[in-house]
C-alpha cells in the first residue's frame, strides 16, 4: 500500500512536469491538467508527512510534534486506561450490561442439558484428580494432624455440644430416639423372660418352693413387661418427661458447670488418644486421597452422578424460578460493582502497565502493522482530493481574472 500511495505521488509529479511544458509550449488546457496534479501533488505530500508523523520523524528531521506514538506511548497507555475505566468499567455500565445478559437464565439453560451437566462433572473430576495428585501427601497429612486435631483439643467441647442438644430438644427432635429406644427395650424385655426367671430362682431363698418362685418370677416379668409397654405407648409417660428434664439439664450443665465441662474434655481426649482414632488420623488424608480418586475417575460412581444429577437439578431451577433469577443476578450485579467500584484503577493498571513495558519503536510497528494499510489510503484520497480541489481552484481564477 506504500508503493501503491507514493506510485500515485510519482504520477501525479510526472504529471506536472509533462503538463508544464506543454503549457508552456502554447497548450492552455494543459494549465488546468498542471494545476490538478501541483495540488495532487501538494495533498500527497502533506497526508504523507502526516501518516509518518504519526509513527517516526519524517527523513529523520528533529521536527516538532512528529513521531507521535513512540513519543507518547506512555501518554497513550494511561490515556487508554482511563477511557477503558471510565465508559467500561462504569458501575452504571456493568450492571446495565450483565442485566440485559441475563446471566443467570443462560446459565440455567446450559448446564440443564445431561449433556452439559456430564461435560463439567467431568472437567470437575479431571481437576480434581489434578489438585489432589498434585498435594504433598506429608504436607496434608500434617496440616489434618497439625490444625485440625490441634484445633479440636483447643476448644472446649462441652459448651457447643450443650447449644446443639439444647437445640434438638427445643425441636422435638430427640422423641424419635426416645421412641427408638423404647421399642428396643420393650421388645428385650419380651423377648428375654427366661432370663428374668432365672434371676429369681437364683436369687430366691433355699426355703422357698419352687412354685412360689414361679409366681414371683412371672409377676415381676408382667410388671415389668407391662411397664415397658406403658412407656413405649404413652407419649406423656412420667419416664419420658424425666428423660426430658434429664437431657434438658444435661444440655445446662454442659454450657455452664465446671465439673461437666471438664468431664467432656476427659472423654474427647480419651477418644483422640485411642489407639483406632489415632490410626486413622494417621492414614486420614490417603483414605479421603483414595475415595476422591476413585469417585473421580469413576463415571459411573455415585458421586460423580450426584454432581451430575445436582448441576441438571440446578439448571431446571434456575430456568423455572423467575424469583432465584433475579436474586442471582442481583447478587452477581452487587459483586460486579464492589470490583468495578474498588478495583477499577487496578484493572485498568493491567493497560498501562503493559503498554508502558513495551519498546517505543516495536509499539509503533505494531500500531502502523494494524491501521498502516488504511492511513496509505489517507496518501491517495489526499492526491486525489488535492487534485479535484487544485482544478477547482485553478478553473475558477482563470473564469473570474
Amino acid at each position: 500500500m506504500k508503493l501503491v500511495a507514493t506510485g500515485f505521488l510519482l504520477g501525479a509529479t510526472v504529471v506536472f512536469f509533462v503538463m508544464r511544458y506543454l503549457e508552456l509550449h502554447g497548450q492552455a488546457w494543459a494549465g488546468y491538467v498542471r494545476a490538478a496534479a501541483e495540488a495532487g501533488m501538494v495533498g500527497a505530500l502533506a497526508d504523507w508527512f502526516a501518516v509518518t508523523a504519526l509513527f517516526r520523524r519524517p527523513l529523520g528531521l528533529p521536527i516538532p510534534h512528529t513521531a507521535i506514538i513512540p513519543r507518547k506511548k506512555d501518554t497513550i497507555g494511561d490515556s487508554l486506561g482511563d477511557f477503558v475505566g471510565e465508559n467500561f468499567l462504569s458501575e452504571d455500565v456493568v450492571r446495565e450490561k450483565l442485566g440485559r445478559v441475563e446471566v443467570s437464565h443462560r446459565v440455567g439453560s446450559w448446564i440443564g442439558q445431561p449433556q452439559n451437566a456430564e461435560r463439567i462433572t467431568a472437567e470437575l473430576a479431571t481437576a480434581a484428580r489434578g489438585l489432589v495428585t498434585v498435594l504433598r501427601d506429608d504436607v496434608v497429612q500434617d496440616l489434618i494432624e497439625q490444625v485440625l486435631v490441634r484445633k479440636l483439643l483447643e476448644k472446649e467441647v462441652g459448651p457447643p455440644l450443650g447449644k446443639i442438644l439444647e437445640g434438638i430438644l427445643d425441636d422435638g427432635a430427640h422423641r424419635h430416639l426416645v421412641d427408638l429406644v423404647c421399642d428396643r427395650a420393650y421388645d428385650w424385655v419380651t423377648a428375654n423372660q427366661e432370663m428374668v426367671l432365672r434371676v429369681v430362682h437364683d436369687r430366691a431363698p433355699m426355703w422357698t418352693p419352687r412354685f412360689v418362685d414361679d409366681m414371683v418370677a412371672d409377676k415381676l416379668f408382667n410388671e415389668v413387661q407391662g411397664y415397658a409397654w406403658a412407656v413405649k405407648t404413652d407419649p406423656e409417660h412420667p419416664l419420658r418427661h424425666a428423660i426430658d428434664r434429664f437431657l434438658a439439664e444435661f444440655a445446662r450443665d454442659l454450657q455452664s458447670d465446671p465439673r461437666t465441662i471438664a468431664r467432656a474434655e476427659q472423654v474427647k481426649q480419651q477418644i483422640v488418644d485411642h489407639p483406632d482414632v489415632q490410626k486413622f488420623i494417621g492414614q486420614a488424608w490417603g483414605v479421603v486421597k483414595g475415595m476422591i480418586l476413585d469417585a473421580a475417575a469413576d463415571p459411573s460412581s455415585e458421586l460423580r452422578g450426584r454432581v451430575r444429577d445436582g448441576l441438571v437439578s440446578l439448571g431446571a431451577r434456575l430456568s423455572d424460578d423467575a424469583e432465584l433469577r433475579a436474586r442471582l443476578d442481583g447478587w452477581l450485579a452487587d459483586a460486579a460493582g464492589y470490583v468495578v467500584r474498588h478495583y477499577r484503577r487496578e484493572i485498568t493498571t493491567l493497560i498501562t502497565d503493559t503498554v508502558a513495558r513495551w519498546d517505543a519503536e516495536e509499539t509503533s510497528r505494531k500500531i502502523e502493522l494494524q491501521v498502516g494499510r488504511d492511513l496509505q489510503f489517507i496518501r491517495i484520497n489526499g492526491t486525489v482530493v488535492g487534485a479535484l480541489a487544485g482544478l477547482v481552484i485553478y478553473t475558477v481564477s482563470q473564469l473570474v481574472f
